[in-house]
């Protein structure tokens, strides 16, 4: 049977992300070595790599094997459905589940052999008997809540909630970790302070370890309690940028995986984007002075104007707010997006340009001398660049390339 791809389509470039995650470790290793600043982390941290959410629109299973390849070792989930997936696509690193576990099926963390979170008393709890009732001993991450109110033991309530977990006979703790709610926001004081308030945190969960509880054989540079026995992590892409005493034995760069740089930030590290987002013109028509176009006829043509249609449109992911704020690529020009973003497709004023239906169209990525990136089409309907990628919808074909070779999947 003929495979038929729709004109709007994904390009996922593996080389690229490959390089991306191996000019992040070697930043790492750099900055570790180069001269040490008082209270800066020393060593050089390993990666978690983080392919949650489909690793970003991208397509998890395919990056998860692209990154084992590039010498991940530790790839982040969302849940332990993610997990699962991963497993059944081949993946045998360590695999990390960010997510709650109160109302997840825990057998996929045995079947899977997945390495949970735990942030709740009850999930303590929950695991705790799972592991019990198959007579196995399970390694864990804790996680800490130092200032997001989200998911994570009280930083400051450590002392009478987790003794319990600690002390749990089938658990192993294997590491502590947070998350910083500002590290993109270099205005705000609460990542300085939430970083103080893990480092206590971290000695204080050392004080209440049991001393009988055997070492984790995976432990890394910095020990918890001073016998190896388990270590710490804090820094997402955006952390990673700005602050190295954040470091601690990994970071979990994310959005940098994939070639872009969190906003407002900068970077000196080379990466590039793995993902472009393209189409083919579907048809060209004339619209005279004074006609409307689309939903809500948002657009009136001042004057004569030519208009190409594009098959692509919210079902597949792209932002309504694009319409009149942002362009697509055409013959290397940019051709504003008017009228409205419908379900299935777009139109782009090409008044001015020799185009013809089958021309390609490039939503994001390089055309000619010019590029349209995610951050900029964030920037242009007032979102992150996180948000632009997830939503690239299901129906999307993903065509992965490495070199010269491409394939859909």
């Amino acid at each position: 049977m003929t495979v038929m791809i729709r004109p709007t389509v994904a390009r996922i470039d593996l080389d690229a992300l490959k390089s991306n995650y191996r000019h992040i470790t070697a930043y790492l290793v750099a900055e570790s070595e180069g001269p040490a600043k008082a209270g800066h982390h020393r060593n050089a941290p390993g990666v978690i790599a983080v392919i949650k959410a489909n690793a970003y629109g991208h397509g998890a299973d395919q990056v998860a094997r692209a990154l084992e390849d590039a010498g991940a070792d530790l790839l982040a989930c969302a849940d332990i459905e993610e997990g699962h997936g991963l497993r059944e696509a081949g993946v045998r690193a360590e695999i990390l589940v960010f997510g709650a576990l109160s109302v997840s099926d825990l057998d996929g963390l045995f079947d899977c052999r997945l390495t949970p979170t735990i942030s709740t008393p009850g999930a303590a709890r929950a695991v705790q008997a799972a592991a019990a009732k198959r007579k196995t001993r399970l390694r864990y991450h804790l996680k800490i809540d130092t200032g997001m109110n989200r998911l994570g033991f009280r930083w400051d309530n450590l002392a009478r909630t987790l003794p319990e977990l600690l002390a749990s006979p089938n658990l192993e703790l294997q590491a502590v970790y947070t998350h910083f709610a500002t590290a993109d926001d270099p205005e705000s004081p609460l990542f300085a302070l939430q970083r103080t308030r893990f480092e206590r945190a971290v000695a204080e969960v050392a004080n209440l370890r049991p001393s009988h509880q055997p070492p984790s054989p995976l432990a890394t540079s910095v020990p918890l309690s001073g016998d190896g026995g388990a270590y710490y992590h804090a820094a997402s892409s955006a952390a990673l940028l700005r602050d190295s005493r954040v470091w601690y034995d990994r970071v979990r760069p994310g959005l940098l995986l994939y070639g872009l740089v969190p906003p407002p930030l900068g970077s000196t590290i080379d990466v590039r984007p793995a993902l472009s987002l393209s189409s083919r013109i579907v048809a060209v028509k004339g619209v005279r002075a004074g006609e409307g176009v689309g939903y809500g006829v948002k657009f009136t043509a001042e004057g004569p104007r030519t208009l190409a249609i594009v098959p692509a449109g919210y079902a597949d992911g792209l932002d309504l707010r694009l319409a009149g704020r942002g362009s697509v690529l055409i013959r290397g020009r940019r051709a504003p997006i008017v009228g409205s973003v419908c379900m299935d497709m777009l139109m782009a004023d090409v008044t001015g340009l020799d185009v013809s239906p089958g021309d390609e169209v490039m939503i994001i990525g390089a055309q000619g001398g010019d590029r349209i990136d995610v951050r900029e089409m964030a920037a242009q309907i007032g979102t992150i660049p996180y948000e632009i990628l997830c939503r690239i919808g299901s129906r999307i074909e993903r065509i992965y390339e490495a070199g010269e070779a491409g394939r859909a999947g």
